[in-house]
């Protein structure tokens, strides 16, 4: 199922469905997406993410810090970006653009149980 889902995909959903797999900040987006889809308007293009949110494939998360085990610190995925939210948030150009220093608080995408069904094959379509 996941590989006629992936198939079913454009360019650009893929690239949203990348970075979210690799949890990757909204601006990472960029080098993705399909050429045409690069010169686009950010309100375009978070009409291509926003359908990808509603399936339950991606949630849209803020950059929180992180203190490893070890003490290290780091970043990981925090707050849920509420949907009501997300039209506002996506249309703001600076939420694509890459943070100048502090990354907490940039809108992170990140994929979800649905999500990984179709990014990742499963057991019966790699026998095949």
């Amino acid at each position: 199922m996941s590989e006629r889902e992936w198939q079913a995909l454009t360019k650009s959903e893929e690239a949203f469905m990348v970075n979210s797999f690799e949890i990757d900040i909204l601006a990472g987006v960029w080098g993705d997406l399909d050429d045409a889809d690069q010169s686009r308007p950010v309100s375009e293009l978070a009409g291509i993410l926003l359908p990808l949110v509603d399936r339950g494939w991606i949630e849209v998360r803020r950059v929180a810090p992180w203190t490893s085990p070890s003490g290290e610190q780091g970043f990981q995925p925090g707050g849920l970006v509420p949907r009501d939210e997300l039209p506002a948030v996506l249309e703001d150009a600076a939420n694509w653009e890459y943070p100048d220093g502090d990354w907490i608080g940039a809108v992170t995408l990140v994929e979800t149980e649905a999500g990984k069904k179709i990014t990742r094959r499963s057991p019966e379509e790699t026998t095949e």
